[in-house]
């Protein structure tokens, strides 16, 4: 399974009491294969040093670069498919560049997806997907 973890459906699995945890374990674990692009690794980083520290930011950015079960894409189209919110468009051109089974996000902006046939990109809450990551520790 190949994922896109919007900003904050990655912040909200990183606290180690929250109950979004295994989105986060699953990443360490090799459960799924998270995507993400320079625009969207500079915005981790950016937002975890608002919300935590800059000791905190370089050593999720750090693990998410050395993780095996994170992957690198390089984006060479901009799809800009979310007019109402054009920041968002980097998640959706790294979803369609590294063709992800789906974007992980509670932000409102990305049901306009849902309108869209071509690319099609798929998103659904941070929830949801935590009850998918949950199955597979199942299995």
């Amino acid at each position: 399974m190949r994922v896109v973890l919007d900003t904050n459906s990655l912040l909200a699995s990183i606290a180690k009491k929250s109950k979004y945890r295994p989105i986060f374990d699953g990443i360490l674990r090799g459960k799924f294969t998270v995507l993400i692009s320079n625009e969207i690794l500079s915005e981790y980083t950016e937002i975890i040093e608002r919300k935590a520290s800059p000791v905190v930011a370089a050593n999720i950015s750090e693990l998410l670069v050395q993780a095996k079960s994170v992957e690198k894409i390089e984006i060479f189209f901009k799809w800009l498919l979310l007019f109402s919110d054009e920041d968002d468009d980097k998640f959706v051109d790294c979803a369609v560049s590294g063709n992800a089974d789906f974007i992980v996000t509670d932000d409102k902006h990305f049901n306009a997806l849902k309108n869209i046939e071509f690319p099609a990109v798929k998103a659904i809450k941070t929830q949801d997907f935590l009850e998918i990551v949950l199955a597979l520790d199942k299995e």
